[in-house]
């Protein structure tokens, strides 16, 4: 995959983190989307290095998403503890 296809995978990561942990977050839309984007990227690459699963070529890889997901939902979850109460 392309850069713009990880950046694409970690839109659609971070909207779908968002509806599984629904809530208000400190950085709005923007700043759910660019932890979406940067979840896929450290999820592909935990999945890589750790997890023995080669970063697939392939967009509609099952694995792929699960991981760029898993790594957008820490993110959020990691975000929202460190400054989830800054914004009232």
């Amino acid at each position: 995959m392309t850069i713009i296809s990880w950046i694409i995978l970690g839109l659609l990561a971070g909207a779908i983190a968002k509806f599984l942990l629904p809530g208000r977050d400190p950085g709005g839309l923007v700043g759910t989307t660019l932890i979406g984007v940067a979840g896929a990227f450290i999820g592909g690459w935990i999945s890589s290095r750790w997890l023995d699963h080669p970063i697939s070529k392939d967009f509609y890889d099952g694995t792929t998403w699960v991981a760029a997901i898993g790594g957008s939902l820490v993110l959020l979850i990691a975000y929202r503890i460190l400054f989830g109460h800054s914004r009232h």
